[in-house]
């Protein structure tokens, strides 16, 4: 055998050994016999005294599926978990493992059965196709041989043009099936969080794009060039198309995702990469799908979900490209059916626009965000979403019946007719009652008793803007500042977020909109923002703490919130705070920001409102300092409840525990209402309360006025609050919370059911 030294310039991007592999898996014989023969191709040319490839088989097993120079008997009969050994190592991260010393590593699995003892260096990489680990490729050698990078991607080059042979052959897809069986034909019930609200019912579609690389070497490298740079250049003009799309073509959030997903077509480095492989040895093609896998390697291993996310922009692209070069048609199919409920990992954001969206009822990923691109662009275009459904990508067979509920974030596959009977009622009388919601939009929000209540909508984005006129809302109660922020990738300056705050003045027009300044920390992270690691992050560093430790943070946005509002009335409010010193300390920072202003000549809001939100337990007992210096309060339910009851509103095991109809939060709620009146401090609660029926008939029985919720919750909020006497209701809840009870509810809903308040 050759010692690895007398290679000619290694093994890297051989061209012969590529062409030889694509040689023998097109000879006759078994496929076992075609793997075998593969498996000594590679061990010669790659001068290794062992060569094998794990298969990964149902269950996250890796099962030893061929040999050169392992023992005979150990093939078929070896099998390591995904993250077992270091074969088992290689398939969980997905990334190449290269060892002058393998048995020293922690995760070195000795199988006796396997005679592997007598070799000392190792090296291995993940057989992946489409983002899924197919196997695992290793070679070994008795020596304590020091793999180099070049030897390393070589190999990976082998295993990614493997990858595509046996998928090809379809062996390892049989090996690697789901188990089968009768019981996935049976219903099934999945769970994930709402991305976009809405209920659907349709077809499952599994997101595919038919890809086929069937030659993956070069035969004219010049002209492989040639053809990626043509088809990059036509992947350019097709998304400038895209982009100027009736649809996609209005401002907002969902048009800059859009240019910012454009402008990866551009980068030099992934166009460098691809070049690089085509100078390898491989087609246009293949090289696109070896720097794809590469791309999935190094991220798998990032921890920060915005960086995640972007994975998803960035297979988009490369199938985009794929698309092009193999001269599939992007337009999708015509045989689509008419009630489609698309099924997918990820989505890249103009990937979702290459459905018709007049058959596209709704979307399932296993992954996504609330953030993320893809999302963004489905509420624009108002499609039901559901992201984290775990199994659905493997579940979902194409052509199942599906139930997509969005309200509460669940997924019905293969529901029973009764079941999909009842869901149609529902979609039915939720049509019904839009109908009717809408007939009262222009109607002002008065009870039976002539008393007046203000509702207004929550916002984070300029696409909820769009409601605020549809929902027949007062205006914009509480705008979540940091959205803009969490889908950026840098720290936006003074000038772009006074942009930002001026277009949502101008869509709002008369309306006021009452900014929350930056709410970041706990679950809300900056992708550009590296904060250490708390245990409790919701009661950390969050919200107003950050804005008082990093003024400058603070004082930007709020320069940029007077330049915005010259002219206009601007409503700023604090979140967070916990005791008066706070807030004093954010209003003098924003008089500061004022008088700078003013120094420099600028112009300044015709009149600037300050509040904050009731959040922390804390500021309820300083309300008697507190309200002579603020010009109005927003009580924050979804944090004061947890923080009130110390139970965290994200644990299941708590979630239904602490009810906001309690008697405690509502006492509390009451007793705020009261002073807020005595001092002539408008009082407004935001927040999962406001926006639900019963609860808000609750807080209107304790003295509230105003509230802000949902767009969607507007029409039925509304309809209680025309159907409503609210003195008398305050008498009866009074009486109810004076019950030693864990909760009002039921004594409340018998109440309203009993005088026919529209709950």
């Amino acid at each position: 055998m050759t010692a690895p030294s007398d290679i000619d310039h290694g093994w890297a991007g051989s061209r012969r050994l590529l062409r030889l592999l694509r040689d023998l898996m097109k000879a006759g014989g078994s496929s076992q016999e075609r793997l075998d023969r593969v498996v000594d191709l590679i061990a010669q040319h790659i001068v290794a005294e062992v060569c094998s490839i794990y298969a990964m088989r149902s269950g996250e097993v890796l099962e030893l599926f061929a040999s050169k120079g392992l023992k005979p008997a150990a093939v078929h009969m070896t099998r390591l978990k995904v993250n077992e050994g270091l074969v088992g190592l290689i398939a969980a991260q997905a990334r190449p493992v290269a060892l002058a010393d393998a048995q020293g590593h922690p995760n070195f699995a000795y199988r006796p059965e396997t005679g592997e003892e007598v070799y000392h260096s190792l090296m291995g990489v993940p057989i992946m196709r489409s983002g899924r680990v197919l196997g695992v490729l290793v070679v070994q050698n008795r020596t304590q041989r020091s793999y180099d990078e070049e030897e390393v991607e070589a190999l990976e080059t082998v295993a990614m043009v493997l990858a595509e042979l046996l998928a090809g052959d379809r062996l390892l897809e049989r090996t690697a099936g789901s188990g089968g069986g009768e019981s996935e034909l049976m219903p099934a019930r999945l769970t994930g969080i709402t991305l976009n609200q809405g209920i659907a019912i349709g077809v499952a579609v599994p997101h595919h794009r038919g890809i086929v690389i069937s030659q993956v070497v070069a035969e004219n490298p010049e002209a492989e060039r040639q053809r990626l740079d043509a088809a990059m250049s036509e992947m350019r003009d097709a998304l400038d198309a895209m982009l100027a799309r009736q649809e996609v073509a209005v401002a907002g959030e969902h048009r800059e995702v859009l240019e910012t997903y454009r402008m990866f077509a551009d980068d030099r480095g992934w166009r460098r990469r691809m070049h690089d492989a085509v100078r390898g040895g491989l087609t246009a093609e293949a090289s696109v799908q070896k720097v794809q896998n590469e791309t999935r390697a190094r991220m798998a291993s990032i921890k920060d979900p915005y960086l995640r996310a972007r994975l998803a922009d960035l297979e988009d692209l490369g199938n985009r490209l794929l698309h092009h070069l193999l001269g599939l048609d992007e337009k999708r199919r015509e045989d689509l059916p008419e009630d489609m409920v698309l099924i997918a990992n990820d989505l890249g954001p103009a990937e979702l626009l290459d459905y018709d969206q007049n058959r596209l009822r709704a979307v399932v990923l296993e992954q996504g965000a609330p953030t993320s691109h893809v999302a963004i662009v489905a509420r624009a275009l108002q499609i039901p979403m559901i992201g984290r459904c775990e199994g659905i990508a493997t579940q979902a067979g194409e052509g199942d019946p599906v139930i997509v509920d969005g309200e509460s974030g669940q997924v019905l596959l293969r529901p029973s007719a009764s079941v999909r009977s009842g869901f149609q009622e529902s979609i039915a009388n939720k049509k019904r009652q839009q109908a009717a919601y809408r007939a009262v939009r222009d109607l002002p929000s008065v009870t039976q008793d002539g008393q007046s209540v203000a509702l207004l909508i929550n916002a984070g984005l300029m696409i909820d803007l769009t409601h605020l006129g549809d929902a027949g809302a007062e205006g914009i109660g509480l705008y979540r500042t940091e959205v803009p922020f969490m889908i950026r990738d840098s720290f936006p300056g003074v000038e772009t977020q006074a942009d930002i705050y001026r277009r949502i003045l101008e869509h709002a027009g008369d309306k006021p909109v009452v900014f929350r300044t930056l709410d970041v920390g706990g679950d809300k992270l900056l992708p550009y923002w590296r904060g250490s690691h708390e245990d409790n992050p919701a009661m950390g560093w969050r919200a107003i703490r950050i804005g008082l430790d990093r003024p400058a943070l603070l004082r930007q946005q709020l320069r940029a919130l007077l330049r915005a509002a010259v002219g206009q009335e601007l409503y700023v409010k604090f979140p967070m705070i916990s005791s008066v010193a706070e807030f004093s300390a954010a209003r003098a920072l924003l008089q500061r920001e004022m008088d700078r202003e003013t120094a420099l000549g600028g112009a300044l809001p015709k009149a600037v409102r300050v509040g904050t939100m009731m959040e922390v337990p804390a500021l309820a007992l300083q309300l008697h300092q507190l309200l002579p210096l603020c010009d109005f309060l927003s009580l924050g339910s979804n944090d004061l409840l947890q923080f009130l009851f110390a139970a965290d509103r994200s644990n299941p095991r708590l979630a239904r525990r602490y009810d906001p109809l309690s008697s405690a939060m509502l006492t509390l709620v009451r007793d705020i209402a009261r002073q807020c009146e005595a001092q002539s401090v408008p009082f407004t609660v935001c927040g999962e309360m406001a926006g639900d029926p019963l609860e808000a008939m609750a807080l209107l029985g304790c003295g509230v006025r105003r509230l802000s919720m949902t767009p969607s919750a507007v029409g039925p909020v509304k309809t209680m609050v025309r159907s409503l006497d609210v003195q008398a209701l305050g008498d009866a809840i009074n009486q109810f919370l004076t019950l030693p009870d864990h909760s009002i509810r039921e004594p409340l809903r018998s109440y309203a059911i009993e005088r026919n308040i529209a709950i």
